[in-house]
């Protein structure tokens, strides 16, 4: 059940949302998860200032319920900064990514 939310603050096309989207749906693995439980939220043109600057940057935020390993969690790191380095041609050193262990995950009507 994780969930990947991307803020950016550069435009986003249809086309690159996908591509982002897909390429989520791969390294999700990274943290033993898959892209069935999988879901994304991609925000473009937000007011994001980074370093005191408004130059191209973005935070991706990782909720899971549960845990993953250290090593898990750095391999995701990697594969996210590399997709928006790509994707979007923001520079690695501008993309921050957040990770949250949850606890209590509804579905349904119901926890897990």
């Amino acid at each position: 059940m994780p969930f990947i939310n991307i803020k950016a603050n550069v435009p986003i096309s249809k086309e690159k949302e996908v591509n982002i989207k897909s390429r989520f749906g791969e390294i999700i693995t990274d943290i033993g998860k898959t892209e069935s439980w999988l879901m994304v939220g991609i925000e473009g043109d937000s007011s994001l200032y980074f370093k005191g600057s408004d130059e191209p940057c973005a935070i991706a935020e990782v909720s899971l319920y549960g845990k993953a390993s250290p090593s898990a969690y750095n391999s995701l790191t990697g594969h996210i900064t590399d997709t928006l380095t790509n994707e979007l041609s923001i520079q690695s050193s501008r993309i921050y990514v957040k990770y949250n262990e949850v606890e209590y995950w509804g579905l349904n009507g119901n926890n897990f």
